[in-house]
Order: structure tokens, then sequence, then C-alpha cells
């Protein structure tokens, strides 16, 4: 692994880190943002001027083609500039999903004339985009989907029920796979399509979730007409056009997250315990210390990533061990913290908890992510099948077509 830039990479580095401190706050000594908190109306706001800011200064898509606003830039480059705008306060949580996995499956699809029409406006952050994968009976099996799509004349018609929905009351836009031949084997029966939020027989249902955020939602679907033009992919190859967007998801939700190692640190130097900084206790120290070589295994995992990319190879299955440990790390990291808190833990007011609420607000929104963009279990299938050549799970609906598996009793 190479951990030093080239000559182009420092100076874009360089050119990165002076456009994010002329125009936002460093994370040094400012308060924290929690995603986990949800968008209102100001914050919707404010996630637009900022995407429109980095368009204009040509950060925004960096990789993607220069007749949509990109830079055609190597993913190296991106990945740079994702590396020194996480050291800043920015507005988040609007725009990952759309630019992160629904553009980029667009683009590998949809043609010509599609994407001169949605691309530009996605990336200037005019247009928000959703993902309507998960459903209630389909657990973690994106495959055993049951939404369905019949062809009626030069459209088809869509009826079902997608939940977990990110951002679906707040899009313009959404990405769909549904099932439009049920005689067939789970995987081979689906369809792929994008959608106007806003079309007739779509009604989207915020989820209140214990943390207190209502990003998720219920997204019904009753009788809703999509044009054939909005068919990403082939008829029956929704599976393969699905697989692109999750690629692009593990990517995306790998991320570290606060709190973390770091952020405990600092609470465990303004937290006493026995009278003393509950940074002097020894087993305090040692479970920073666990923690800290954790997150130092995890970051050089990354950088394998980080290689291939600037090799311009395509990266291996590294995110979905990244993911995996990161996400139960955070969930525990955040449960630590509190325990430190003692009863000062139950405060769960920003302007009066320990470290703004940040531990309490991840305790409370840590569990999803062990789910979303792959449950703790399908990561580690993969892991287990594509790295270490273990043999694959029995899955007896294998080949079987699809209203032939035996379900539950309704």
């Amino acid at each position: 692994m190479d951990f030093n830039d080239t000559p182009e990479e420092a100076a874009f580095r360089a050119e990165a880190r002076a456009f994010l401190h002329a125009n936002a706050e460093p994370k040094a000594g400012a308060r924290p943002v929690l995603r986990q908190s949800g968008i209102d109306a100001d914050a919707v706001a404010r996630c637009k001027a900022w995407q429109a800011r980095k368009a204009d200064a040509g950060f925004a898509g960096l990789t993607w083609p220069k007749r949509f606003g990109g830079r055609e830039a190597s993913s190296i480059l991106q990945v740079i500039y994702n590396q020194e705008e996480d050291d800043f306060v920015v507005p988040r949580g609007l725009y990952e999903i759309g630019l992160g996995m629904c553009i980029p499956t667009m683009m590998t699809y949809a043609n010509d004339d599609v994407l001169d029409r949605y691309v530009r406006p996605a990336l200037r952050g005019e247009e928000v985009w959703c993902q309507l994968f998960s459903e209630p009976a389909g657990g973690s099996d994106l495959a055993a989907l049951r939404t369905r799509a019949e062809k009626d004349g030069d459209g088809w018609i869509i009826n079902g029920q997608k939940i977990w929905t990110s951002g679906a009351h707040l899009s313009d836009f959404g990405i769909i796979v549904v099932r439009t031949d049920p005689n067939v084997p789970k995987h081979e029966g689906l369809t792929f399509f994008f959608l106007d939020m806003k079309s007739p027989g779509i009604d989207i249902r915020p989820i209140h979730q214990m943390s207190g955020a209502r990003h998720f939602n219920e997204v019904f679907l009753t009788d809703v007409r999509v044009p054939d033009s909005q068919r990403l992919g082939a008829v029956g190859q929704g599976w393969k056009v699905s697989l692109t967007t999750l690629m692009n998801e593990r990517l995306a939700v790998g991320d570290v997250q606060r709190p973390d190692v770091d952020d405990l640190l600092e609470l465990a130097r303004s937290v006493r315990l026995d009278g003393k900084p509950a940074v002097r206790n020894a087993a305090m120290r040692e479970r920073i210390a666990s923690w800290h070589a954790k997150a130092q295994g995890l970051k050089f995992t990354r950088f394998r990533t980080l290689t291939a990319l600037s090799k311009g190879e395509t990266p291996g299955p590294e995110n979905s061990i990244h993911k995996l440990v990161n996400a139960s790390k955070t969930q525990d990291i955040a449960s630590y913290g509190l325990d430190l808190m003692g009863e000062a833990g139950l405060v769960v007011d920003a302007d009066l908890a320990e470290a703004y609420g940040m531990f309490q607000a991840a305790l409370l929104s840590s569990p999803s992510s062990r789910i979303a963009g792959g449950s703790d279990e399908i990561l580690r299938n993969i892991i287990a099948e594509r790295v270490l050549g273990l043999p694959a799970d029995i899955r007896v609906d294998k080949n079987k077509p699809f209203n032939q598996v035996a379900t539950g009793r309704r």
C-alpha cells in the first residue's frame, strides 16, 4: 500500500482544503452535527445551498463527465476531497443517496436524453433522489420483494409497499426495483425503474423513530403509472441493475461515524471517575486502546481501497469488512460513553448533555447502521464466501419459481 499523495494528488488536496477553509467551519472545537437528528426545512435549505456552492467550485461529482458539471477526475481525487471535507462542519443528509447510489446507477443504464435531463440538476442539488428497495416482508433479502409491476400499453402499473426509504418525503425522484414475473426464480423476475415521487398513487408516511428522527418512511404505491422509457436495464434484469446500486451503497455507508475513539477520549477527559478524570483510570485506558487499535485496523483496511482506486483498479470486498466492523464499533462506543456518564447519560437535551448529546443520539440510531446497506449477517456471508472461500449458505428457494416459494401464514 502506498500512503503518499502523488504530486497531482497533493496539489488537488491543497485546492480542496483551501476551498473548505474559505467556505466551511473546521470541526475542531465546533458543535458536532448529528446526522440522525433529521432534516427540517432550514437544514434542507442549507444542504441545497452547500451543494450548489460545491458544484460552482467544481467539487461536486468530481469523477462525473464534464457535460454534467463534473471534472472527469480519477476516483482517488474524490476520495481525497471526502477526506478533507470530513474535517469540516458541512450540511449533510440530503444528497448522499441520490449522488452516491441513484445517479451512478442512472449513468450506467439510462440513455443520453435521460441523463441530460436528470444528472446536472441532481449534481447541483436542485432535485433530490431516494432509493426504494426494502420491503416489510423481505427482511435482508432484497430479491424477496413483492411490489409488482404489470405492463399496460406503453407503461407499467406498480402496486406494493416499500419501507425504510430514507428521505422519501423530501425527494423529487426515486429508483425502484419491482417484480414483473413471479413465474421465474426470484432473482430473474425483477425489473428496475426510476419514477417521479409526486406521481399519483404514491403515499409517503414518515416513521417516527425512537431517536426522535423522522427521516425513514413507508411508501405505499397504488396503481402508480410509470412510462417504459423510465425503465433501467432490460425487463427481468432488475437484479443486475440493483447490484450496481448496492456496490455503490457499500462504499457510501462505510464511512466512520461519530462518536469515534477521539470523541470517547475527549469525554474521558471531562468526566470524573473515582474522583479523578476518567482518562486516568487503567480499565478506561485499556478500553480506549482496544477501540483505537480497531480504528487503526479499519483505517489501513480502507487504504487498500484507496490504493486500488489510485491505480484505476476496482476495489475488492474491503468495504464490506469496513462497514461490518465500524457499525458495531460505533454502537459499542456509544453504549460505553453513556455508562461513563452515569445518571447524566439519561439527559438527551443536546444543550445540556455531555458532548452535545452525541453519545445518546448514537446509541438510539446506531442499531440501524447494522442493517442499512447490508445487515451484519449479509456482510458476513459476503466475506465468508467471497474472501475466505467458504461454502455458500443453503438456499432452499434457489431455482424455484417465486410464486412457489413457501411463505408464512397471512
